[in-house]
């Protein structure tokens, strides 16, 4: 028997940044993204986001890759919501995303971070946000690529 614990804090974002996640209806998006990480014997512990962006706080199975999980849970949510009357001018997801992994000792913290992504948002841009998770956790930024769809 192998025993792991792989926690990650992953945040992607809507093509050009657009408010396509209306607030009103961002509740059913979580949901189907809760489905789909229960499907793939994942534990979902944190979902929110803003109009523009999403952040999960999930454990994945020791056979599912981060990237082949964001890969798959983005094509099948841009399908979905691309079928739903409540996200009529969404585009897709752009192609990058952040994926960081945490301890357990940090569920909480990041837990309670995500639920306070709107308050959080009200003096803090995503650009600023975004670039101080890659710099907290030592990803080189490429300016040329950085937020360019």
């Amino acid at each position: 028997m192998s025993y792991t614990q792989t926690l990650y804090h992953i945040v992607f974002r809507t093509h050009r940044s657009e408010n396509t996640i209306c607030i009103e209806y961002e509740r059913e998006l979580y949901s189907y993204i809760l489905g789909f990480i229960n499907n793939t014997g994942g534990h979902l512990y944190r979902i929110g986001g803003m109009p523009d962006h999403v952040h999960i706080l999930v454990s994945l199975p020791p056979t599912l890759a981060m990237s082949k999980f964001v890969q798959n849970l983005k094509v099948a949510t841009s399908k979905w919501m691309k079928a739903n009357p409540h996200f009529p001018s969404f585009d897709g997801w752009t192609k990058e995303y952040a994926g960081f992994t945490y301890s357990m000792r940090d569920c909480g913290m990041i837990a309670n971070y995500i639920a306070r992504q709107k308050e959080h948002h009200r003096t803090v841009s995503f650009a600023e946000e975004y670039r101080a998770f890659l710099v907290e956790n030592g990803v080189a930024i490429r300016e040329e690529y950085f937020l360019n769809d």
